[in-house]
């Protein structure tokens, strides 16, 4: 699936969710200079900082290798293991990636492939690096099957401060690899359960880039 990842994006290096609120940080903080407040505009520039490395969005070049499932997110691994997919039933290989409120925040496909549903689900705002989240929080889940037929389930997860999970694809859409298909504002996890027999390449503990980093191999690869 090498020739499918997304290797640069076309857009600019700041998500677009977060042009406005870039827009307006920069701005206050510029009146504030302007008119001489000298201590509100260190805090207003301050804050226009923490912004704008929020919503930053960086191009990422993909892993090198076969059969490769990539870090839908940035941030530290929580969870490898055992688990039940919520939305198949099935045991699986958990993954889950925590962001916290300095890493990147925009969302991309592990794998390339077919979009075969999108389920929504209103929940709780719990902290997002608990493992109860997965199940009580509020969350998005995407079914994905690549072009051999192999499939995986992909769940973005509100946290305690996130209270906006954006999702851009819908059933039937195509996604390359790397491509960004989602975003959680303010902090929030993205839990992956893939089939039994699926190779973890990460461990609890390690940290992790979206696209860039390897999370799993395919079984048999």
């Amino acid at each position: 699936m090498a020739d499918q990842d997304v290797r640069h994006y076309p857009h600019p290096l700041i998500a677009r969710e977060g042009w406005v609120f870039v827009a307006l940080s920069v701005f206050l903080a510029l009146a504030a200079t302007i008119l001489g407040a000298q201590l509100v505009a260190v805090l207003l520039w301050i804050i226009a900082i923490f912004v704008v490395q929020f919503f930053r969005d960086p191009a990422r070049s993909p892993p090198s290798g076969e059969g490769l499932i990539t870090s839908p997110a940035d941030g530290r691994v929580v969870v490898v293991g055992k688990a039940r997919d919520p939305i198949t039933g099935e045991d699986s290989l958990k993954i889950s990636v925590f962001m916290n409120v300095f890493n990147v925040h925009s969302n991309r496909s592990p794998i390339a492939g077919r979009v075969l549903n999108v389920q929504y689900f209103p929940g709780e705002f719990l902290n997002a690096a608990v493992d109860k989240a997965s199940e009580r929080n509020e969350r998005n889940a995407l079914r994905i099957e690549d072009s051999q037929g192999r499939r995986l389930t992909c769940i973005q997860i509100a946290g305690l401060v996130a209270r906006r999970i954006l999702c851009y694809v819908k059933s039937g859409d195509t996604v390359m690899r790397g491509a960004r298909y989602g975003f959680i504002r303010f902090g929030s996890r993205v839990d992956i359960y893939c089939p039994i027999g699926t190779q973890a390449l990460v461990s609890v503990g390690d940290k992790v880039s979206a696209h860039a980093t390897a999370l799993a191999r395919w079984e048999g690869l």
